[in-house]
């Protein structure tokens, strides 16, 4: 029979897993845009990764809910800038606006960078504490 612990152990895994899909989307966007692929290439790529965060992020808060996670209001802000950074990005794509693209892509990537290392590592360690 499983445990609570099994659970904690396999979300903590899941979200692991989710996080590799998410770096490497976004990687593959910040190369794509140093290649200068085509406009709808990009659009391809970047509705990818805006779908994949978003749903990334509803299964991760659903987990922070259900945990009563004490930095849960903190964790969906840095979610909710992520996908503003992401809308952004779309927004300058379609308005043609292709020199910011390169800078605001970097940004984000650096900012889900630290996201992962730092509130997301916080919170794997609380799923592996609360046992």
């Amino acid at each position: 029979m499983s445990t609570i612990s099994d659970f904690d152990s396999a979300a903590s895994a899941g979200i692991d897993r989710e996080h590799e899909v998410q770096l490497s989307l976004l990687r593959a966007l910040c190369e794509a845009l140093r290649a200068q692929c085509d406009g709808a290439q990009l659009s391809a790529m970047l509705e990818q990764l805006s779908d994949y965060c978003e749903a990334h992020f509803v299964s991760e808060e659903l987990i922070m809910r259900q945990k009563s996670f004490d930095d849960y209001e903190d964790h969906i802000e840095d979610h909710s800038h992520m996908l503003d950074l992401l809308r952004a990005i779309a927004v300058d794509h379609a308005t043609g606006r292709s020199s910011e693209l390169t800078q605001k892509t970097g940004q984000a990537l650096a900012f889900i960078e630290t996201h992962i290392n730092t509130r997301d590592r916080r919170f794997a360690d609380f799923l592996r504490n609360d046992r």
